[in-house]
């Protein structure tokens, strides 16, 4: 899902490849490396590649969310259909200069509602490590319930999870 949109403080857009800078700052950030992990991109070269595996890959789709009046760039939602998951993963990431501000939340709540009212899916999760609980939080204010634990590359993740249909 492939958009352009906008709440009351923020534009959304997809990920593209004017965006190497932000997903190298963003992808070295103490919360990416510690909750997501290491991406091993440490140039603007390998976000490059980064940013081009994900551009050419159908089943994921990441966006980022700026201010509307600055302009700043400051975190990602990512939609992703995930062959070890029967339904699609809704995730999120942020720069910390610009948390607990609610953008992370407005951001992810409206592209929760457009996916909601636009893809006829059934369900929707997202995967989080049990330590990281701000996230945690976000995903609880977006509708989402404990649903179970489960093991992917050798990590325990809960899945949180929330019926549309």
């Amino acid at each position: 899902m492939h958009l352009q949109t906008e709440t009351e403080r923020l534009k959304l857009r997809p990920l593209n490849s004017q965006d190497s800078e932000f997903i190298l700052k963003l992808v070295n950030t103490q919360g990416w490396l510690k909750y997501i992990g290491d991406r091993n991109i440490v140039t603007i070269e390998d976000a490059d590649r980064y940013i081009q595996n994900i551009i050419d890959n159908p089943s994921c789709y990441y966006h980022v969310f700026e201010n509307k009046n600055t302009g700043d760039k400051m975190g990602i939602v990512t939609f992703i259909y995930r062959n070890t998951q029967e339904f699609p993963d809704i995730g999120f990431a942020m720069l910390p200069e610009f948390e607990n501000h609610g953008f992370a939340t407005e951001a992810c709540q409206h592209y929760l509602s457009l996916i909601e009212n636009n893809l006829g899916l059934k369900k929707i999760i997202a995967l989080v490590l049990p330590e990281n609980k701000k996230s945690i939080r976000l995903i609880e204010k977006m509708g989402l319930r404990y649903e179970q634990s489960t093991t992917e590359n050798n990590q325990t993740l809960q899945v949180f999870s929330k019926n549309i249909l």
